[in-house]
Formats: C-alpha cells, sequence, structure tokens
C-alpha cells in the first residue's frame, strides 16, 4: 500500500516497513486512518497484533481512538 503524507508526516512514507514497524503503522491508521486504510490495516495484521498494540502501555492513540478500538475489537 502507498502510505499517505499526511498519515506519516514525520516521515518519508516510502521508507516504511509495515513488518518492522507494524507499531508505529497500526497506531497511526487507527487514531487518523481512512476507511479504506483501515480496511487494509486488518487484512495486513491479525487481529491480536492489533489488540497487542492497543494494549500498551504507552500506546500513541487519542484516547477516543483506544477506546472505540478497544471496544470494536472485544
Amino acid at each position: 500500500m502507498k502510505f499517505r503524507q499526511s498519515l506519516f508526516w514525520d516521515v518519508d512514507p516510502s521508507t516504511i516497513d509495515t513488518q518492522k514497524h507494524a507499531r508505529y503503522v497500526i497506531e497511526r491508521i487507527l487514531d487518523f486512518g481512512r476507511p479504506e486504510e483501515v480496511r487494509w490495516l486488518f487484512r495486513q495484521y491479525p487481529r491480536g497484533t492489533i489488540k497487542e498494540v492497543l494494549n500498551l502501555p504507552r500506546v500513541q492513540l487519542s484516547p477516543k481512538s483506544k477506546n472505540l478500538w478497544t471496544l470494536v475489537l472485544q
């Protein structure tokens, strides 16, 4: 997938390795992603991996996004 610059404003999106940088990708897409990006995320990563990222102590998600995705992934 080609990532939007506005989604990954602090890096060059073409340098993102979706496996190596999985936490970063998951956090950004869950917090700021468009519906098509969220669909891609759920095809790319197992639900268990996404849940693990949500439960990390210093997850980089807004409280609203974290609460929403925690409910969705129950």
